[in-house]
């Protein structure tokens, strides 16, 4: 087992456990390199670059892409921002841009992400309702 940032929860008390990673941490790899979408460049639906995907979190369990990791400013990495983006959000795909349905100032101002951290549940949750999204394990029970 390795020591790579995870967060595991159960969908509905012991059913359906998910386990989201960091594609890149894992060992895992895109089936087919076309459908690979890290380091391509990522815009809005007014065609304003937002910033390039950095890395995929997926769904370990069911090895789906679930959230896009973009990055944006900063210089050679340095203060690079990094948010998550719903696959939900993306409504193009093309050789070296992904689009996506938010503006750029909405995904500036989105949760920020940092890779370094295991999120909670709870983050997740946030970033799907941010963007008016279901989570993938549909509502958490209240």
């Amino acid at each position: 087992m390795t020591d790579e940032p995870r967060m595991t929860w159960d969908k509905d008390a012991g059913r359906d456990a998910h386990t989201l990673v960091r594609l890149m941490d894992v060992g895992l790899e895109v089936a087919d390199p076309a459908d690979d979408l890290r380091d391509r460049s990522v815009v809005d639906r007014n065609g304003d670059e937002v910033g390039k995907v950095d890395g995929l979190i997926i769904d370990e369990t069911e090895r789906r892409a679930r959230f896009l990791e973009v990055g944006s400013g900063g210089f050679l990495g340095l203060g690079e921002k990094r948010q998550l983006v719903p696959v939900e959000a993306i409504t193009r795909v093309e050789d070296e841009v992904v689009h996506i349905s938010a503006e750029r100032s909405r995904v500036a101002g989105g949760p920020v992400y940092d890779p370094d951290v295991v999120p909670e549940r709870r983050y997740y949750e946030e970033v799907y309702g941010y963007y008016d999204f279901p989570p993938f394990w549909g509502p958490l029970p209240r």
